[in-house]
């Protein structure tokens, strides 16, 4: 197979218009198709394909082993890859491989087929050292690296994951086997940020025994699930979406290089209106009062809802991640430092000034915030199913960041 000609049609909101090429030698090739470079109106498929001038990009390099980073990013990462690839007996390497088998339930509104009508690549079915075969392979793909499961919910409550992974309108988010209760941690932190007026998804914390079909072979490290609302799906409909790594054309691996807090502000000002800027600065001051160490280039989203238009997307993965690792920097600068002792109103000014936001809505949002955030904490923190010890670090950390 690795010699012969396959191509994969790249479908958004249903309809082709692109095709990638496995070429041979494990070098794929992604074209437009013309139908779609000559659409006035055509959907956004993302803005890493527009030039300077806001005209689309119509050359493409072939990329060896990867695929262009717009799609590699739709795949799982690390430990979700290998467990999706091993079930599907596909190399976690060769992409285009990993794609075709995933394809039919990616972030957003973008689908992969392949163009002769074959429903898997030959051999997908894999025999395990302990000698299970899996019956299918899991079809979903929910780009990341913790071990989460698309699911649908039961009328009378509770989720099932579907044989297949595919088509649920929830993500469920599994205990970790390296951190003491990570469920209750975000739904604990996403909570908060309801409260503190961010654009939230409805998210639950479950029992594990109200989780239906988890798959065999996964172990169970924890009593509670966390489970978010897919923003990406609504009444059974794709809405297109994609992470500011596939904005930026950044590999996964390079999620927390090449770009900065500021890099996201200027395309969330250039892009959106002035409540996207509001939303983007609450969620940078919440993450840094909350010691969210995590927040890389794939936990910022942007969002299609006209399929033209991008707005950000609403908010996940928020996690106090200094409960777990003791860290005094973030994952990406804010404009000219990491460092949460660095984040002052001086620091915001400057990211305003270089990303071009408007200041005054820049600081008073982040005022704003952090004290609502002291107001809603000393509130809530004893009603949230969080441990003491958390409450503490948490708490701790306040205490260094000069906005707070």
């Amino acid at each position: 197979m690795t010699n012969n000609i396959s191509t994969l049609n790249v479908l958004l909101y249903g309809n082709p218009i692109a095709t990638i090429t496995h070429v041979g030698r494990d070098r794929t090739l992604f074209a437009f198709t013309d139908s779609y470079i000559n659409d006035a109106s055509r959907p956004v498929l993302g803005l890493g394909f527009k030039d300077s001038l806001g005209d689309l990009l119509t050359q493409f390099k072939p990329t060896q082993s990867k695929l262009t980073p717009f799609f590699s990013n739709l795949l799982p990462e690390e430990t979700m890859r290998n467990y999706l690839a091993e079930r599907a007996g596909v190399n976690a390497t060769r992409e285009f491989f990993l794609l075709w088998v995933l394809g039919q339930d990616l972030p957003g509104a973008v689908t992969v087929e392949p163009a002769d009508g074959e429903a898997l690549p030959p051999n997908t079915h894999t025999m395990r050292d302990d000698k299970t075969m899996y019956e299918a392979p899991m079809r979903f793909s929910l780009a990341g690296v913790q071990l989460k499961f698309s699911a649908m919910q039961h009328a009378h409550g509770g989720l099932t994951i579907p044989a297949t992974g595919q088509g649920g309108s929830w993500i469920v988010k599994l205990p970790s086997s390296r951190f003491d209760a990570v469920p209750e941690n975000e739904y604990s932190m996403m909570e908060l940020a309801r409260m503190l007026g961010m654009n939230v998804p409805e998210v639950q914390l479950l029992p594990i025994s109200q989780i239906d079909n988890i798959p065999k072979g996964i172990g169970q490290f924890g009593d509670s699930a966390f489970a978010i609302k897919r923003f990406d799906r609504s009444h059974d409909q794709a809405i297109h979406i994609e992470d500011f790594a596939q904005v930026f054309g950044v590999y996964p691996q390079d999620k927390y290089k090449k770009a900065s807090m500021r890099n996201i502000a200027h395309v969330i000002g250039v892009e959106g209106k002035e409540e996207d800027i509001a939303e983007f600065t609450r969620r940078l001051v919440f993450n840094t009062l909350i010691g969210n160490a995590d927040m890389h280039l794939k936990n910022w989203s942007v969002i299609y809802k006209d399929k033209r238009t991008a707005s950000i997307a609403p908010a996940y993965d928020f996690v106090s991640t200094i409960a777990y690792i003791p860290d005094n920097s973030a994952s990406l600068k804010v404009s000219r430092s990491k460092k949460f002792s660095d984040f002052t109103l001086d620091e915001l000014s400057h990211l305003a000034a270089k990303a071009m936001l408007p200041e005054k809505l820049v600081l008073d949002t982040a005022k704003q915030t952090a004290a609502n955030f002291h107001e809603v904490w000393a509130k809530e923190k004893a009603h949230l199913p969080l441990t003491k010890l958390m409450i503490k670090t948490i708490e701790k950390h306040l205490q260094s960041i000069p906005l707070a």
